[in-house]
This record gives structure tokens, C-alpha cells and sequence, in this order.
């Protein structure tokens, strides 16, 4: 299992690091290493909550976010996304930014650095809406119940969730962006702009691909009830044929809503990763590296049944979504460690599946919540 699910991140792992050493010596050894690393400390959050998604597509598109998922995490967000943003906000063409970050890497670094507000506007308002719509959710387990409860009654309240987002956003903007460190100057209008963008982002793909899972449920119950009034086959069989119609587009959309996911979430590894490099290649090979060990992790979350056996899982990972929503929304101001970052996450994941344990063992059925769907908080 452990072999099926790791298997290619380990051949890239000792391809990518053989490169490296031949490429760059012993240094570009240890850069990429470093990256890699640096990587899954800050993505492993994106891991759990990436598996609490995947499960509900079918063997089909896990193998879709293996593979092509994987291009797109490492050649579209790890190298060509930062060339994109040189050529937006240096205003060249594609070309002229591919040679800017091989020939003059330090201003390549520069201008990638400047661009850093939009950057994190956009990143942080998408993942804090996820963080907000999942606090006011009623839901079956509640990890911290002090603060789930008063939030999920909140959560009644019409599109709270964005009147919050926009409140967070438009203080930030007004506080954060008027003298920021990166680029300097007052960023306030490419602030709000930015946040608005990732905010209508999460709406529309995170809206498209809930419209589809909801008609590919009703669909399912449809089926159930046809299946229960007569046995004929022919009815049977075309109510299969439309539920496998609507799990493709809503599995189409939620793998798009996965990456979309998965982009916020290493936007804060590319500006990181300028801190130890600004060798692009470099910078992709590592950070790639450590991008297929998520996208790894994330598939044997799902295989394992993870998130079904330790229930506040997903309440930790959303925590420390939240984190980095604020701690982008922070950085566009003022500079936070990437350490810093990646202990959030692993201690708000690590105490919350401790929880879990603890939750099964008082329960009598460790990794095993097959049984009743009343609520179970941790006392926390």
C-alpha cells in the first residue's frame, strides 16, 4: 500500500535529487532537499484537506490528480506561475520574462517579491473562505465545540462567510497595503482588487462544483427510489447512465477546485522558497518534489479511510487554513518565517488527530466511526 501510493514520489525524489547534483554539485543538492522539505512542512494542511475532496470522486479522477494535477502543481504553479507574474507586472512578454529569471535573477527576485500583495490578497481570501464557510457548518463532529457551536448557529445568516471575507479584506487593505515592505509604496487599490479576484474565484468554482455534486446526489436518490418501485432494467439502467453523466462534471469541477486549492496554498512556498534561491529551475525541482509527496499523501489519506477514522482531522487542517489565510493577509506588510508558517499547521493537524485518538479509545472502537452519526464533540 505504502509502495503503490509513494512509489513515484519516491523515483522522483531520487531522479530530481540526481539531476540536482549534477546540474549543481553538492550545493543545488542540498537547495532542492531543502525545498522539498520546506514544501511538505507548509502543504501538509493542503494534504488533509485536498483527501476530504478526493474521496468523492471516483478511481478515474484520482488518478487525473495524480498525473495531470501533478504537471500542473509543478510546471504551472512552481515555474510558470512566478514567470506569469513577471510578465504582468513588469509588463513583458513571455520570452523576454523567461530570459529575465534565467540571465538577471536577482531582479527577476525583485519583481516577483513586488508582487507579493496581490499575491497574498488573492491566496488569503480564497483560503479564508474556506476556513469560514466550513466554521459555520453544522456538522455531525465538532472538534473545539466553545467555538463550533456559536459558529454553526451563526452560519444560519445568508452569505456571512463572504460579508466576513469582505470586511477582513477591505481592513487589510486599509491598514496592511498602505506602506507595504514588498516594492514599497501604497498597494491598497492592487490589494482590494487581488482579494476581490480570489474571492469570486472560491465563489464561482467552489459554487460549480457543489451544483453538480448536489444533482449527482439527487440523481443517486432518484435511482435509489425507481429502483425500489420496479425491477425492469431499462429504467435502471438509464437512471446509471445520468448519474455517471453528472459525477463526471461534478468530479471535473472539483478537480479544478482542487487545484485552485492547491495554487493558494503554494503561493506561499514560492515566495518562501526565494529566500534559500531564485534559480527558477532549481526552485521547481524542489518545490515539485515535495508537491508530489502531497498529492501522494493526499491519495493514501483517502485509500486508508484517514478522515474517516480520525474525525477532527479535517477540523484541524481548516484551522490552519485560517492560520495562513491571516498570516498571507499579515505578510503583505510584514515578513513571517516560513517556520513559523509550517508549525501552525503541523501543531493544529498533530492536536487534532491526538483528539481523535482520544476520542476513539473513550469510544471502545479506534479508527472505526462506522457507527451512529450523533454528535460527538472532544470536549475541548
Amino acid at each position: 500500500m505504502l509502495l503503490k501510493t509513494f512509489g513515484w514520489s519516491f523515483a522522483i525524489t531520487v531522479v530530481g535529487l540526481v539531476v540536482a547534483g549534477v546540474l549543481w554539485g553538492w550545493q543545488g543538492l542540498a537547495i532542492v532537499g531543502i525545498l522539498s522539505i520546506l514544501e511538505i512542512s507548509l502543504s501538509f494542511d493542503n494534504a488533509v484537506i485536498n483527501a476530504g475532496i478526493l474521496r468523492k470522486m471516483n478511481a478515474f479522477w484520482q488518478k487525473i490528480f495524480l498525473t495531470v494535477g501533478i504537471l500542473i502543481a509543478v510546471f504551472g504553479m512552481r515555474l510558470v506561475f512566478p514567470v506569469v507574474i513577471v510578465a504582468i507586472t513588469a509588463k513583458l512578454g513571455p520570452i523576454e520574462a523567461v530570459k529575465l529569471a534565467i540571465n538577471d535573477k536577482a531582479h527577476y527576485q525583485e519583481l516577483v517579491t513586488s508582487a507579493h500583495p496581490a499575491i497574498a490578497a488573492f491566496g488569503g481570501m480564497f483560503l479564508l473562505m474556506i476556513f469560514l464557510d466550513f466554521i459555520f457548518e453544522e456538522r455531525d463532529y465538532k472538534w473545539l465545540a466553545w467555538i463550533e457551536k456559536p459558529m454553526a448557529k451563526m452560519g444560519k445568516l445568508d452569505m456571512l462567510s463572504v460579508i466576513i471575507a469582505l470586511v477582513v479584506l477591505l481592513v487589510s487593505a486599509m491598514t496592511l497595503a498602505t506602506d507595504v515592505a514588498h516594492g514599497g509604496g501604497d498597494k491598497t487599490a492592487t490589494v482590494l482588487l487581488a482579494g476581490v479576484a480570489g474571492l469570486i474565484t472560491y465563489l464561482v468554482v467552489g459554487g460549480i462544483s457543489g451544483y453538480f455534486e448536489d444533482k449527482l446526489d439527487e440523481d443517486d436518490e432518484d435511482e435509489d427510489e425507481e429502483g425500489e418501485a420496479t425491477d425492469a432494467a431499462a429504467p435502471v439502467a438509464n437512471g446509471a447512465g445520468s448519474a455517471l453523466g453528472l459525477a463526471g462534471k461534478a468530479a471535473f469541477f472539483m478537480f479544478l477546485y482542487l487545484e485552485v486549492i492547491d495554487a493558494s496554498f503554494s503561493f506561499d512556498g514560492v515566495i518562501g522558497a526565494f529566500a534559500i534561491t531564485n534559480d527558477i529551475f532549481m526552485m521547481a525541482l524542489g518545490l515539485g518534489i515535495g508537491a508530489m509527496y502531497i498529492r501522494s499523501l493526499t491519495v493514501f489519506l483517502v485509500r486508508k479511510g484517514t478522515l474517516d477514522d480520525y474525525v477532527y482531522l479535517e477540523h484541524g487542517a481548516h484551522y490552519a487554513i485560517g492560520a495562513l489565510a491571516v498570516i498571507l493577509l499579515i505578510t503583505i506588510r510584514y515578513e513571517v518565517s516560513e517556520v513559523i508558517t509550517g508549525l501552525i499547521g503541523i501543531v493544529l493537524i498533530g492536536l487534532s488527530f491526538a483528539s481523535s485518538v482520544v476520542r476513539n479509545r473513550r469510544e471502545g472502537k479506534p479508527g472505526d466511526t462506522s457507527g451512529t452519526k450523533a454528535e460527538v464533540t472532544s470536549g475541548v
